[in-house]
């Protein structure tokens, strides 16, 4: 929601730049309940940007401003918080970590140049955060560790620091060690690793800066000693190590600049010890985050083609290049319309100038392709949800614009003479469902409009109208995924509820039949007169619908044998027992009788009909369901539970391997029903601790046990 800035007591005028190497794109990531919401406050209040930090529980962060993130007191979708320190402009993006949001963390990757893994000194770290690290390292992506939490009675920075390298793997070595005051409980400052000094925040900040008393030497030059190693490892100069090691004093600036080069790279991974309640580190986190993470310059962009697929040259970071931007994220405020928070990679984004809208490859999430023109009209520099105007959003810059007719998230902004397309980056799959039901035919007409404008800024969400079941489904990551959703439908004015998920099942038969059908009606005038007999034999799975016949002497004359068979496949489409269609069958319409002139074609279309009937009552309809294969990646130690779990749902597991990505997980695959899947997205992650993913594909369709059918038989009946 755009406010004025003196609502979160936002300081000065918007930050602007005009050149990339005065920018710095930092996302911050770790598990829900690191800190790091309250840890950008922090960082934006030292910066001057706000006049205070605001509070989690109090709803007053700059970057929890959505109703719903207040209340349940998490972040629940991405946020831009901008700030400038030492002439540098630094776009702080938080993420939430709670893996039910996980789109929102990748829109933050997308736009970031580097990550900033929050690490609670309390709480540890959770598999995804582990598995998030792997990620960036996968695409070498530079990263520093901020610990957090230090105030906290049960804190254990070394503890933590050790997690972080056993975890994260090497080159992961603390810049500062905590200093504690006289009752040696109580973090107060930091001890300079490379510099010696020590950083007092006994009067909060800024740090008072001094020498280290005696008793500090000895625990600075262990740890110093091991740094420097680390440091020298990624140089540059290789006379660098033969002079450490030949006793000689390496230079403060060496060393800075050895490391700064190597955390821009990607090569080093810092790890800074912070307290955003009490200022602790926050001076030197910004120090590190605007002197040793890279600018835009640094980092490789995205590959670009034409909208009709042709390759195009590689994007440069230049300002005077051509117009090449994504929309990161689309949100729909009920006073501006649709704010699109934009990442601007070739060229530079003003006001005024008419831009082409392209989005494509997203139709299966309820995405359909689509290119517009449009004018922007304004240029926004986001802070949450402040919006303040600016003149210009260079290349590397990250801007919001607003009110866009087309803008989606993940679409391309590009020049209208020369319009391109950025390739997307990977979504997860949504895998639970939630069917929705609209009370009125007034909530219907609501429901619709505000799905569209949570479809375009939400892509892990994926809406099906399933025409088998007719079912409105939505597609969520998880349940704090849909309550948010459908929090956000109801403030829409939609009254809704939730029902139960149907499974789309078939019908067919067990066994062979046989079927008599007679359509015979006098009302007067021309009458209705049809009869004909089929034989019904199920077919192998797969095998679909055959009609034959083998009528003799004209019983059925030849002009209407297609009518049966038209009247046959129309009640297989309907289903006979439970209503599902009907598979894998064959008819053979064996003989009948016809009128000379009460016969029609509508008439051997309902003796048809009521023969395939017929023969069902005669024979044995068995219900089909679907089987999916599961592929489940979890780690290690929950490998026996999952499996006995997918044991549980009449699944068949047909093997393990180790996860090709490596860090202690495993790859289980089984075939297992659909019905079975409806809530596994849950039950998995309550099963692992949040540490197991799965993905699923259709299979076929195997017999459904006799109980289980019997209770469909029942439902559907109880709703006609």
């Amino acid at each position: 929601m755009a406010q004025r800035s003196s609502e979160k007591g936002v300081t000065g005028p918007a930050p602007v730049v005009d050149e990339p190497g005065r920018v710095r794109n930092v996302v911050l990531v770790g598990h829900s309940g690191a800190g790091k919401t309250t840890l950008v406050d922090a960082l934006l209040a030292a910066s001057g940007t706000i006049s205070r930090p605001g509070s989690v529980v109090d709803g007053t962060t700059v970057c929890d401003h959505d109703p719903a993130a207040v209340r349940q007191q998490r972040s629940i979708s991405l946020a831009c918080a901008p700030l400038v320190y030492q002439g540098v402009k630094v776009n702080l993006l938080d993420t939430p970590g709670y893996a039910d949001f996980v789109g929102e963390l990748r829109a933050g990757l997308r736009a970031a140049d580097a990550a900033l893994f929050v690490v609670s000194a309390v709480d540890g770290m959770d598999g995804a955060t582990a598995a998030l690290w792997q990620e960036c390292a996968a695409v070498g992506m530079p990263r520093a560790v901020a610990v957090t939490r230090l105030d906290h009675q049960r804190a254990d920075l070394d503890e933590t620091v050790a997690l972080c390298q056993r975890v994260f793997g090497d080159n992961v070595l603390p810049l500062y060690l905590p200093m504690l005051n006289d009752d040696g409980v109580d973090v107060v400052g930091l001890m300079g690793l490379i510099t010696r000094r020590i950083f007092d925040y006994s009067d909060g900040l800024p740090a008072t800066v001094r020498e280290p008393d005696p008793e500090h030497l000895p625990a600075i030059g262990d740890a110093r000693n091991e740094l420097i190693e680390g440091i020298i490892a990624e140089s540059e100069d290789e006379t660098l190590l033969d002079r450490y090691l030949g006793g000689e004093e390496i230079e403060v600036e060496v060393l800075i600049d050895d490391l700064e080069t190597a955390v821009a790279r990607g090569h080093f991974y810092p790890v800074v010890p912070v307290c955003a309640e009490t200022g602790l580190g926050i001076d030197v986190l910004l120090e590190l985050l605007t002197s040793a993470f890279p600018t835009p310059l640094e980092h490789d962009l995205p590959t670009v083609t034409g909208i009709d697929g042709t390759p195009q040259p590689p994007l440069t970071c230049d300002p005077d290049g051509p117009l090449v931007a994504e929309v990161v994220k689309t949100t729909i405020d009920r006073h501006v319309g649709r704010v699109s928070l934009v990442r601007v990679f070739s060229g530079t984004l003003r006001p005024d100038q008419v831009v082409h809208v392209s989005g494509h490859g997203m139709a299966e999430r309820g995405h359909p392709d689509h290119d517009a023109d449009e004018r922007i009209a304004h240029v926004y520099a986001p802070l949450g949800a402040t919006l303040r105007e600016v003149p210009q959003c260079v290349a590397g810059d990250i801007c919001a614009i607003t009110k866009s007719g087309t803008a989606e998230t993940g679409d391309t902004i590009s020049a209208k003479e020369h319009p391109l397309l950025i390739a997307p980056w990977e979504m997860p799959e949504p895998l639970l469902p939630v069917a929705i039901v609209a009370k009125s035919r007034a909530d219907e007409d609501a429901l619709a409009k505000n799905l569209s404008r949570l479809v375009a800024g939400d892509p892990t969400m994926r809406l099906e109208r399933n025409p088998e079941t007719h079912q409105l489904v939505l597609w969520c990551m998880g349940e704090a995924h849909a309550e948010v959703v459908l929090e956000r439908l109801r403030g829409g004015g939609v009254d809704l509820e939730t029902e139960p998920v149907r499974v789309a099942l078939r019908e067919t038969f067990a066994v062979a039949s046989k079927g008599h059908g007679r359509h015979v009606k006098q009302s007067g005038g021309h009458g209705q007169y049809a009869v004909c007999d089929i034989e019904v034999e199920p077919l192998p799975r797969s095998g679909g619908f055959e009609f034959a016949d083998r009528v003799v002497g004209g019983a059925v004359p030849h002009n209407y044998i297609p009518s049966v068979e038209k009247g046959v496949r129309s009640q297989m489409d309907r289903g006979i027992v439970a209503g599902y269609p009907m598979v894998d069958v064959k008819v053979t319409l064996v003989d009948g009788k016809a009128h000379s002139v009460d016969s029609s074609d509508a008439a051997f279309q309902t003796a048809g009909s009521l023969a395939l009937r017929d023969a069902a009552e005669k024979g044995q309809v068995t219900l089909l369901e679907p089987v999916d294969e599961v592929v489940v990646r979890v780690p290690d130690t929950s490998v026996g539970a999952v499996m006995s779990d997918l044991s549980g749902r009449r699944g068949r597991v047909l093997g393990t391997e180790p996860d090709p990505a490596g860090s202690e997980h495993t790859l289980v695959r089984a075939e297992v029903p659909a019905t079975e899947l409806v809530r596994y997205a849950v039950e998995l992650r309550s099963m692992t601790s949040g540490g197991g993913t799965f993905r699923r594909a259709f299979v076929r369709y195997e017999p459904m046990p006799a109980q289980l059918a019997e209770q469909f038989r029942k439902e559907h009946s109880n709703s006609r």
